[in-house]
């Protein structure tokens, strides 16, 4: 077998040993037993040590920190979701909604979400995006693209959209998301504003809250109760898991509230208040219609109104209720008061004759009568229509001060009403024992007290209804989720003088308005309604200058206190006045109303004409 050559070998390369080929390790040294013992040792213990901390961590888990991490976990996936109770609606007397709630949505959206998903488009997009918004809800687009190129993480575009623009605006801008809310309707606008009040949404409660009037003062009832869901949600997301409610409890929604107004009536004596103060240049005027013999309140009006829809436009001196908040002096309305203590006490009768000098002095006090004249042979009648001060003081005098004082309390003067209004004023009579000699020439005369529209419309309550005045009241019913009315508790009669006395006041309030020749004549004639016989007082007050706190020579609280018709009454009209210029009568618009109601119920004229009384002896 052949043998093969051997390799060759560059040349000049060097040739190696076998040794040189393989490399030496180095020599260790050796291991000293001691140290690796030592190593063993405390490798031992640290696991040891280790196993020990994990173990006790593991029992503290399981033991003492078990219950408090199951309820931070259950937190994390559970969400408990706020189920809005549905607010009830405000109603006139005959079902007809003055206020109630519609769905609505909220769009709001993320505008750093939109900068980074539209990256160099996105002032191109949130243009469109505002000005869509703006045509679909009303909303301003310049004010909508501020809100947009702001660098907020959530701005609302519309606080109260409806339902399907909203679900239009989303599928063309998905970026916008939707809140539910509930948003608040008033079909009459200034329709009985003053005292329906108004609602809007509370973001913190997420639900309608009362701001003020009644939608205020009865919010619990109207509110309803919210219920809730307790559910699982998935994690960092608020998607609930289907099948994953824990807990339920369904919102219960709030009562409808049912007033005694009637809107049609209610517009009908706003409208006329309105063009009658405008008309008189007053600053502000209020009028009340009564229910004879119920004592509900039928309409209530003030010339400063506003509109619930545009609450933020609204005058704040608007947002108040003169009617029930606002007393004032009221002038020779008040005189009813010193005529049926008189009839009460048996010190006078309507045809009893007074000799009525031109001024009476009172203490300190020189009082007069309105127009100048020497002593007239008066009846009592005629003190009362023609409004004489004296005559009134003379008469006073003999009833006296302790009957006075009694028949003030059952007229119901310097007490609230409790007509179910918010802010109600008792108004202010000075307490008996505050009297000084001076006062009782004041008071019988309608000065130095005062009462709300509402409290003067109750007094004339009590003298058409035979004597017994009822308390006035504006709410009817609730009404339950069930459809279970619920009639408010009626108010306790008060009995202020017997049903003959009332009947006697009435032919003498009657004698206000009669059109008699010369000094047969009263000051109440323009109140008259052509077929009816009316009843009723006008009244004069000075206002109080604030400048030297006394009474200002030109500035008067105008009344006027009526029923209608006066046989058998049905209604009571209260006016108030502030301050019209000349100090026109409120006659005028007793007259409007009153022949608006008698034409709407087709009241029946009197059979009769109306019989002149005697006022002046002559």
């Amino acid at each position: 077998m052949p043998v093969a050559p051997p390799r060759s070998r560059p040349a000049g390369a060097a040739r190696t040993s076998p040794s040189a080929r393989r490399p030496v390790p180095p020599r260790r040294p050796a291991a000293r037993s001691g140290d690796y013992a030592r190593r063993m040792k405390v490798g031992r213990i640290l696991l040891v040590v280790a196993l020990a901390l994990s173990g006790l961590k593991l029992v503290a888990v399981q033991t003492v920190q078990a219950a408090e991490l199951t309820a931070s976990s259950a937190k994390q996936r559970t969400t408990k979701i706020t189920i809005a109770a549905e607010r009830g609606s405000i109603l006139d007397r005959s079902g007809t909604p003055l206020a109630f709630s519609t769905e609505a949505s909220a769009l709001v959206t993320n505008p750093r979400l939109i900068n980074s998903a539209k990256g160099a488009g996105a002032a191109a997009y949130k243009a469109e995006m505002a000005a869509a918004v703006a045509q679909q809800t009303g909303g301003d687009a310049n004010a909508l693209l501020g809100l947009l190129n702001s660098d907020r993480g959530y701005v609302v575009l519309a606080p109260l959209a409806d339902p399907d623009v909203a679900r239009a605006l989303r599928q063309k801008f998905p970026e916008i998301a939707e809140e539910k809310r509930e948003s608040r309707q008033y079909p009459g606008g200034t329709l009985a504003a003053n005292v329906i009040g108004a609602a809007s949404w509370n973001s913190d409660d997420q639900k309608l809250s009362g701001l003020i009037g009644l939608e205020s003062s009865m919010d619990n009832v109207l509110a309803g109760t919210d219920g809730y869901q307790i559910v699982d949600t998935a994690e960092g997301s608020s998607t609930i898991i289907p099948g994953s409610t824990r807990a339920e409890r369904p919102a219960v929604p709030g009562s409808d509230v049912q007033l005694t107004i009637d809107s049609d009536l209610q517009y009908t004596v706003q409208r006329q208040l309105g063009d009658y103060v405008t008309k008189t240049g007053a600053k502000d005027g209020s009028a009340v219609v009564l229910d004879v013999k119920t004592g509900q309140v039928l309409a209530l009006a003030n010339n400063a109104t506003f509109d619930p829809r545009n609450l933020a436009g609204a005058d704040p001196k608007s947002l108040g209720n003169a009617a029930v908040t606002t007393p004032f002096e009221p002038g020779s309305v008040n005189k009813i008061v010193t005529m049926t203590a008189a009839l009460e006490a048996g010190v006078a009768a309507p045809d009893t004759v007074l000799e009525v000098p031109g001024s009476i002095k009172v203490a300190d006090r020189t009082i007069n009568d309105a127009w100048k004249h020497g002593v007239e042979q008066y009846t009592l009648t005629g003190v009362l229509a023609k409004s004489s001060n004296v005559g009134t003081i003379m008469t006073a005098e003999r009833v006296g001060p302790e009957r006075f004082a009694e028949m003030l309390t059952k007229f119901g003067l310097g007490q609230k009403t409790g007509v179910g209004l918010p802010g109600e004023s008792s108004g202010q009579v000075p307490p008996r024992s505050s009297w000084s000699g001076s006062t009782f020439g004041n008071l019988p005369i309608g000065q130095g007290l005062s009462m709300t529209v509402l409290q003067m419309a109750g007094m004339y309550q009590a003298v058409a209804n035979d004597g017994l005045r009822i308390p006035p009241r504006i709410i009817a019913d609730t009404i339950g989720p069930d459809g279970v009315k619920t009639p408010e508790p009626a108010p306790q009669p008060v009995r202020v003088m017997s049903p003959q006395i009332a009947q006697e006041l009435r032919t003498m309030l009657m004698a206000v308005t009669q059109n008699g020749h010369g000094e047969q004549r009263g000051t109440g004639v323009a109140a008259q309604v052509p077929g009816y016989q009316v009843a009723g007082k006008t009244g004069t007050a000075q206002q109080v200058d604030p400048k030297c706190g006394c009474y200002a020579r030109s500035t008067y609280w105008i009344t006027f206190a009526g029923m209608l018709p006066r046989q058998d009454p049905r209604f009571v009209i209260g006016i108030m006045l502030d301050a019209p210029k000349g100090g026109t009568s409120a006659a005028p618009l007793f007259h409007d109303i009153a022949s608006y109601l008698a034409q709407r119920d087709r009241l029946p004229v009197s059979p009769d004409p109306t019989p002149l009384q005697t006022l002046v002896v002559q």
